[in-house]
């Protein structure tokens, strides 16, 4: 796509990134066409964040592409010390790519004296400087109202659309979309209503954080192949209980799961090693695992998805036509 010469919040495009991430932010570059930003974000030794910012980006539109996924903390404050140079260097305007936003779990007082961490952080990205936030399936699509200035949330969707239309063709049609959770449905339903899939939905009861256990399924998946759908795998234990109670309970007779966020914490990769699940797929928001760690997980680039939405910003035009 042919930049516009004139834009009035930049002379030119810059694309930075963080150390989240980095072959994602190469990918972006390689499909805009241009080179990415000449940058160092370290580590002095004993741990605070230094970010040296290589090149001239006075009058730029800068774009900074950081996901605050594992470890959490030492990436949010990359993110902000590179918002911080790169609005001291005089940069025309300044949008923080957040392919995966972390703390979003943390949208609502879930018991008396919790913190709101989402909004926090939005706080602190707006304070730091940052004039737009670009980010992809939110956790909770309000988090986008914890902001003051403009964010656009993309969807993940049509990336598993394409990917499951091209893996099982006309099969699509007799196989079922499966909610983990109710609080899934939503997305879970437009998946499947793309793909002319039926709809069935796992009920669960949470006891514990990081602990869940199944009840029933509701919808019909016997004998049928499924994909569970979410947004994002932490441990692994809800989506591995809800694989297995779709087989057991419900009787299906393959497995398949796909989630935008990989966060794969903990016991996460044995968990899904040891399931019923046949393939999981992720996009690649947070950086990939070790492939020899499985041979059941498998990414998907959101890589061009990305680009087009950056160019979209730059240019001023509608980035909602990206999945629309």
């Amino acid at each position: 796509m042919r930049m516009l010469e004139m834009i009035s919040h930049g002379k030119d495009m810059k694309v930075f990134s963080g150390n989240a991430n980095m072959s994602l932010a190469k990918d972006v570059c390689r499909l805009i066409g241009i080179q990415l930003g000449n940058a160092e974000i370290g580590h002095f030794s004993d741990g605070e964040v230094f970010a040296s910012i290589y090149e001239s980006v006075r009058g730029s539109d800068v774009f900074l592409i950081q996901s605050t996924s594992s470890p959490v903390n030492d990436n949010l404050m990359e993110l902000l010390i590179m918002i911080d140079a790169m609005k001291r260097a005089s940069a025309g305007r300044v949008t923080a790519v957040i392919p995966y936003f972390g703390y979003a779990r943390q949208d609502r007082k879930a018991k008396a004296r919790d913190p709101i961490s989402a909004k926090l952080v939005a706080n602190m990205l707006t304070a730091a400087g940052a004039d737009r936030v670009l980010t992809m399936d939110l956790h909770a699509a309000q988090i986008q109202g914890f902001f003051d200035i403009p964010v656009d949330n993309l969807y993940g969707n049509p990336v598993f659309v394409d990917y499951y239309a091209k893996k099982f063709g006309e099969k699509c049609e007799e196989m079922v979309a499966v909610s983990p959770d109710v609080g899934s449905v939503s997305r879970t339903r437009a998946f499947a209503q793309k793909l002319h899939m039926n709809l069935a939905i796992v009920d669960k009861r949470r006891q514990k954080a990081n602990q869940c256990e199944v009840m029933n399924v509701i919808g019909d998946v016997e004998g049928k192949d499924c994909i569970l759908f979410d947004d994002m795998v932490d441990t692994a234990g809800s989506l591995c209980n809800a694989a297995k109670a779709i087989v057991e309970v419900g009787g299906a007779r393959n497995v398949y799961a796909c989630a935008s966020h990989g966060v794969l914490s903990g016991p996460a990769i044995e968990r899904i090693n040891s399931s019923v699940i046949k393939e999981i797929s992720f996009l690649d928001t947070i950086a990939a695992v070790d492939p020899s760690l499985s041979n059941k997980i498998k990414y998907l680039t959101v890589a061009p998805m990305f680009a087009e939405a950056i160019e979209r910003i730059y240019q001023e035009i509608s980035v909602s036509k990206l999945w629309i």
